[in-house]
């Protein structure tokens, strides 16, 4: 078995754990970017089923991707943007998003991981 050093994150996982933003209507997102809104809140008791369905390597990936600094999440969603035309990928991307994907993160590491936030 892998060690937690050894699993490796790809562009593609970080996509994975962003999905949950694409799938957001584009002019939605772009109001609840601005108006920096917890939307995982919102998310929270399906978040909590979706977990219960993930093993310990897919926790481990998306435990890297929450450690990310945003500005470099926000670089691969720049690329993915420019490969798929998405423009929730362009919105997310865009510096002033930084606040609202940080404070979104922290609240799913809270959700995903709430034995390191007691």
């Amino acid at each position: 078995m892998e060690s937690e050093d050894e699993i490796t994150i790809t562009e593609n996982d970080v996509m994975d754990i962003m999905d949950v933003f694409t799938r957001v209507p584009p002019l939605i997102l772009k109001m609840v970017v601005k108006r920096n809104k917890n939307v995982v809140k919102s998310f929270e008791t399906q978040i909590k089923e979706y977990k219960n369905h993930l093993d310990s390597r897919e926790m481990v990936k998306i435990e890297k991707v929450l450690e990310m600094d945003v500005p470099d999440l926000q670089e691969i969603l720049r690329k993915a943007y420019l490969e798929t035309g998405q423009k929730q990928l362009k919105i997310l991307a865009d510096p002033h998003a930084e606040e609202f994907i940080s404070g979104n993160l922290r609240e799913l590491k809270k959700i995903l991981f709430p034995s390191r936030f007691i």
